[in-house]
């Protein structure tokens, strides 16, 4: 584990930095996902407004 001495004696610990990367942008077909994905929540979304307005 990296520990830095400071003034007076002390340790510092400090934690392992995690390796950094990149994002890929997504493919067509991970965008189409999304798409899909995003309109069944809309339209799951949609029909809870209706349920809940319909009831009060």
């Amino acid at each position: 584990m990296p520990y830095t001495t400071e003034e007076g004696g002390r340790l510092n610990n400090f934690a392992t930095e995690p390796k950094m990367y990149e994002a890929e942008p997504p493919d067509p077909s991970q965008k189409r996902n999304y798409l899909i994905l995003g309109g069944l929540a809309f339209a799951l979304v949609g029909g809870l407004l209706v349920v809940a307005i319909s009831v009060s």
